[in-house]
């Protein structure tokens, strides 16, 4: 089953009538993931591959186009009921681990459901913990953390709210070799014991690689 397609996806810049050289950033994306898959999506700087990753995640509207995600097409909605829909329903994972500096570890991991007035889950959430090795770091501080702890934190608080798909964009970034390649083992495990949809954004080919499907974009088409 299709968890997520788009349709003739289009994000364009400039042109008329702002007298902007017109960039089509995307260019008619028609893309299918399948519940419970992994996918990686590559290309190089400039290619649209984080436009792509805006769009899926409602965070930028398209010139032309659409999103489905679980059947509901997310720019048919209001601006609010997009960010209830994308609280709700989709997980960000970024380079920068945006934690909140003075909230333990946990308390991080369940604030986006508190935010949004729902119970969280506590059962789940602590085996999300369990499984991302975080169990003896609840009650620890971002900076206590490494950087390779504090982006499974990231991870955590991803998947702590059950969504449709997590998106990932250059998730390991800012961490070393071994410390990409453990993180996005983490990722790669949690997505399969908790049946989660995965979209990854990486140049690494070594993390491209441990996806399900590498798709590749040059100007803002799929390639590959």
């Amino acid at each position: 089953m299709n968890i997520l397609r788009t349709a003739d996806l289009k994000k364009h810049y400039g042109g008329p009538p702002s007298g902007a050289a017109l960039v089509r950033a995307l260019d008619g994306v028609d893309l299918a993931v399948e519940q419970g898959e992994f996918v990686s999506v590559v290309g190089s700087s400039g290619s649209g591959k984080s436009t792509l990753l805006h769009m899926l995640g409602g965070l930028d509207r398209p010139t032309a186009g659409s999103v489905e995600i679980s059947g509901q097409p997310i720019f048919a909605m209001r601006d609010d009921e997009l960010t209830i829909f994308r609280r709700r329903h989709i997980g960000f994972v970024f380079q920068s681990y945006n934690l909140v500096p003075v909230l333990t570890v946990e308390e991080n991991i369940r604030l986006p459901l508190e935010l949004d007035g729902s119970e969280p889950d506590g059962p789940f959430i602590s085996q999300v913990i369990d499984l991302l090795g975080l169990s003896d770091r609840r009650r620890s501080l971002p900076n206590q953390l490494s950087g390779g702890q504090q982006q499974r934190v990231a991870i955590a608080r991803a998947l702590a709210a059950k969504p449709a798909i997590v998106l990932a964009d250059e998730p390991t970034g800012n961490l070393d070799s071994r410390g990409g390649l453990d993180v996005m083992g983490l990722l790669k495990i949690s997505g399969e014991r908790f049946g989660q949809t995965i979209v990854l954004i990486t140049h690494n080919p070594q993390i491209a690689q441990m996806a399900d499907r590498i798709i590749r974009i040059e100007d803002g088409r799929i390639a590959s």
